[in-house]
């Protein structure tokens, strides 16, 4: 194979982008793609999703790649017509042939986050410093790898304020990044819940990965949680937080902690008073727009 041809197609303003994409991908694929990827083109942030949910950006990018051998300029025209748009709307560039499951990982570095918590991916390798409390880590399917303020902001307290022997509950743990990082800094115990089958399966395999599978418990089920934890975190939406505050403070033993993220500056009131039946929040830290609060759940709510 000599290389590679990379199409992208701008689905926004073309319809409904969740038809339209599905739609997209499936052409794609018949015509012969090695891969297609959507991607978004300014920014817009999607968190977890509800069960059975897929979400999009408005400005979604399709970016499909082919065997440059096999797909040519008539080819294009016979795929812009299956997916219903003029071939001049479909952009194409010939790449190299390139070793492509390692080339996404590229711009994907070692990050600190507080004093001593390192995210680390595979292909670098971890600070000498003695200290350091490193997290072997690589993007995947599964939401949170640190890049993002909330998760950023989650690992900063966790450094700061996790103690060695408390027991942990991650809820809605993505990756599983929140989850192994306590386990890391020395909690005897991380439950990590998901509705997601996915993220549950990036949990598991990057628990092993960090050596500390024997004390990350992994529930598909909420009901299954314990009770009385010293710190729950949950790094969400607003919104789930919000309706689910009663069941997520009665997660956490009276004085235990709770470290809440996902949240937009603008929503840390209403999140707050949410919560203040049954726990005391503070902002513990503002990144991008984004908020977290921390605070421990009162005996009177028990």
């Amino acid at each position: 194979m000599s290389g590679y041809l990379a199409l992208s197609v701008d689905l926004a303003g073309l319809g409904d982008v969740d038809e339209l994409s599905a739609a997209a991908e499936a052409a794609c694929f018949d015509a012969g793609a090695l891969s297609v990827t959507l991607t978004d083109a300014v920014d817009d942030a999607i968190l977890e999703p509800a069960p059975g949910e897929v979400r999009l950006w408005p400005q979604t990018v399709l970016q499909a790649v082919f065997d440059a051998d096999a797909f040519n300029a008539a080819s294009i025209v016979l795929l812009a017509a299956a997916i219903g748009v003029r071939p001049d709307a479909i952009r194409a560039e010939r790449v190299a042939d390139r070793v492509w499951e390692r080339e996404w990982l590229r711009d994907f570095h070692a990050m600190r986050f507080g004093a001593r918590v390192w995210i680390v991916p595979s292909h670098e390798q971890p600070p000498a410093d003695p200290q350091a409390v490193i997290v072997k880590l690589d993007p995947g399917l599964a939401f949170g790898t640190g890049t993002h303020p909330s998760t950023a902001l989650c690992l900063e307290w966790l450094d700061g304020n996790l103690h060695a022997g408390q027991a942990v509950i991650d809820y809605g743990c993505g990756s599983g990044v929140l989850a192994v990082a306590a386990a890391r800094l020395g909690a005897t115990k991380v439950h990590a819940f998901d509705i997601d089958p996915q993220a549950l399966i990036a949990t598991r395999d990057n628990a092993e990965a960090n050596q500390v599978a024997a004390r990350i418990a992994i529930h598909d089920i909420e009901a299954t949680l314990p009770k009385r934890v010293d710190v729950v975190l949950a790094n969400i939406l607003a919104g789930t937080l919000i309706e689910l505050a009663p069941r997520l403070t009665d997660l956490a033993r009276p004085g235990g902690h709770l470290v809440l993220a996902g949240i937009l500056d603008e929503q840390a009131p209403e999140v707050r008073a949410a919560f203040a039946p049954h726990a005391t929040l503070d902002v513990c830290g503002r990144r991008d727009g984004w908020t977290a609060l921390a605070g421990m759940r009162r005996a009177a709510s028990a």
